[in-house]
């Protein structure tokens, strides 16, 4: 059976003409289900402080990063971190934890860019070791990226166990770990790359997502209908002209209309060709759990039109 329809609102900072807090309010009233921000070093607020603040306003929406860059912190730090969230949020929370992708992070912070398969190890450490953290009593891990002797992780998160955990993942492996450790899924492009590129934009077809969807069924076995499977719109643009605006992809990207059209990456159309979309693509995919992007859509103040239509259907 299809999980049911929610939201989620990805930004890298207030909406513009509101502030910080305003837009926390406003993803709320408008029937988002999450507000979400991205962890990288570009111009973009900070996201624990933000994720606090969004919090301590609304009393419904749920808060998170798409997703925590593993290499930025250490696991006991951010563990401590999201368990104080959880508790500022009184358990709406959603951690997400990634192995760390974007080059430039990298390269501008002065942090060693390491092969991908070192990055998801320390990602994979990282991961067993927030969970111990949440767990009752002290514990000690020796691995080879981490060393942790005798550590009490306090305090403990207002969830019992900690948050549900979203692990993206557009590579075989990273989808696999996503399907066995994961509440839910972010299917994405693979970005070996380290930016997004044609690389990326080639893998962000129907048939790339037809081949990670079975990826993670696969490996998630008897408990794959108990995921919740999530997509991130990189541009949602709601127009009359859907026809147009498929065309104006369809050259950026250099791919068939057709294939433009039904990519997960991409949400465009008037409100009833798109709850049409979602349907269509929930159906093919299981994409229950649709998060878009504030800043790089057009009309997007009439999304709250496809909440309505859709949203806990």
């Amino acid at each position: 059976m299809a999980q049911l329809f929610r939201f989620g609102l990805q930004t890298h900072g207030p909406i513009e003409g509101m502030t910080w807090t305003d837009t926390a309010r406003y993803a709320e009233q408008t029937g988002f289900s999450s507000l979400l921000m991205p962890d990288h070093f570009h111009d973009q607020y900070g996201v624990l402080t933000s994720l606090s603040a969004a919090a301590a306003v609304t009393t419904e929406l749920t808060v998170g990063a798409l997703v925590f860059g593993n290499d930025y912190r250490h696991p006991v730090v951010l563990a401590k971190e999201i368990a104080t969230l959880d508790h500022i949020a009184e358990g709406r929370v959603e951690f997400g934890l990634g192995a760390g992708w974007m080059r430039t992070d990298y390269e501008e912070s002065g942090m060693p860019y390491d092969a991908p398969g070192v990055r998801i190890e320390r990602f994979l450490e990282s991961l067993q070791i927030i969970k111990r953290c949440w767990g009752e009593g002290v514990f000690d891990f020796a691995g080879a990226h981490y060393h942790i002797d005798g550590y009490d992780g306090l305090p403990m998160p207002y969830t019992p166990g900690g948050p549900k955990i979203i692990i993206g993942g557009g590579g075989p492996r990273m989808l696999g770990v996503a399907a066995e450790h994961a509440d839910i899924v972010g299917i994405t492009a693979n970005l070996r790359a380290g930016e997004v590129g044609p690389d990326a934009i080639t893998d962000s077809m129907p048939d790339a997502y037809d081949r990670k969807v079975g990826r993670v069924r696969e490996v998630a076995g008897e408990r794959a209908d108990e995921l919740e499977i999530s997509s991130l719109s990189m541009n949602t643009t709601i127009t009359d002209d859907r026809t147009g605006a498929l065309e104006f992809f369809s050259q950026m990207f250099g791919a068939p209309t057709e294939h433009v059209a039904q990519t997960p990456a991409l949400i465009a159309g008037s409100v009833p060709e798109i709850v049409e979309q979602l349907q269509e693509r929930r159906d093919r995919w299981g994409f229950n759990y649709v998060v878009v992007q504030h800043n790089d859509g057009q009309g997007m103040e009439r999304f709250g039109d496809v909440i309505d239509a859709l949203g806990g259907t």
